[in-house]
């Protein structure tokens, strides 16, 4: 076989391996996690298994999810068993415990003085949080608690049952689902190509480096460069989100890097609610119309409703 002839196979080769599903591509996948012991359930996309299990009152929804192969949102041992594959490929996996939620671990199970437990959740089986680590009461014995640290499912395998439904190309429809694995909430979004003005650096002429061989300072322009921007309106429910407020800057790091975006910009609206502050706006515009007795009386009794001293206001003004 000739040099030219190997490459050609080679390189088939290499293309045929990489075919189908791979990593950084966004899947739909449906699933139900057990654990093999004891058949618990661990999580599922399926509302019918959500009813069924009575966890179907919990706030969030139970629908196939949009995941970005090798993101490190599922455990890699389910993702590889479907890697390479193509949309309509299901199976059954088993992670081992050590990579699930880990192995058993006795030390993990500590005593500790029953005054560090709220008095409600002194009891077996209450769950409690103790300098930064949750855990579970296992027994109170006069001042003293046993308190297991160790995650509920530390030491089993879980099995996946899963599907993959489709492939999804859309990158708001990527976003909306790397943003569904953190946070329960719906999200206004849109991508647009942004011109924006953006100082860079002059790199001399070889010539006039050579002359001049003392330290310069460097010489910036601006250029209009175009940005691809993904923008996020900012809801009222995720201003108050604690992960959101902590982790957005990581997250939306690599929603950049995943989507191939120059920047994510995130809106923040402010809706009028005509509160105190507006009602006031509007009073001291209206006083400075001359609007009459009919109208101060009126004041009055806003200013009474506010909770502000209408006096303190009138004396302030003369004095102006």
């Amino acid at each position: 076989m000739s040099d030219e002839a190997s490459e050609q196979s080679a390189s088939d080769a290499d293309e045929e391996a990489a075919s189908g599903i791979q990593e950084g591509d966004f899947v739909r996948l449906a699933y139900t996690a057990r654990s093999v012991e004891n058949d618990q359930l661990v999580d599922t996309t399926d509302e019918e298994v959500a009813e069924e299990e009575g966890v179907d009152d919990q706030q969030q929804s139970f629908e196939p999810r949009v995941i970005a192969v090798g993101a490190g949102h599922l455990f890699d041992t389910v993702e590889e068993d479907f890697t390479g594959g193509e949309a309509g490929d299901s199976g059954t996996v088993t992670v081992p415990a050590d990579e699930a939620f880990g192995e058993y671990d006795e030390g993990e199970v500590r005593t500790v003085s029953a005054d560090r437990i709220p008095e409600d959740d002194r009891y077996p089986g209450g769950h409690v949080d103790i300098d930064g680590e949750h855990g579970h009461v296992e027994t109170i014995i006069g001042g003293r608690a046993r308190v297991d640290f160790n995650h509920p499912l530390a030491g089993e395998d879980v099995e996946y049952d899963y599907e993959v439904l489709d492939t999804v190309d859309d990158r708001l429809e990527q976003a909306d689902g790397m943003l569904g694995m953190y946070f329960d909430a719906d999200f206004d979004m849109r991508i647009e190509t942004d011109e924006v003005e953006e100082e860079q650096m002059v790199e001399p002429d070889e010539d006039e480096a050579d002359e001049d061989d003392e330290e310069s300072e460097p010489e910036f322009e601006t250029d209009v460069v175009e940005k691809e921007t993904l923008y996020i309106e900012q809801s009222p429910q995720l201003q108050f989100d604690q992960q959101w407020m902590m982790g957005k800057q990581q997250i939306l790091g690599d929603l950049i890097d995943r989507l191939d975006l120059d920047r994510v910009v995130v809106e923040e609206v402010i809706d009028g609610t005509g509160g105190m502050m507006g009602g006031m706006g509007g009073m001291m515009g209206g006083m400075g119309g001359g609007g009459g007795e009919a109208d101060l009386d009126a004041i009055e009794e806003e200013l009474e409703d506010a909770d502000v001293d209408v006096d303190d206001i009138t004396d302030e003004l003369d004095e102006e």
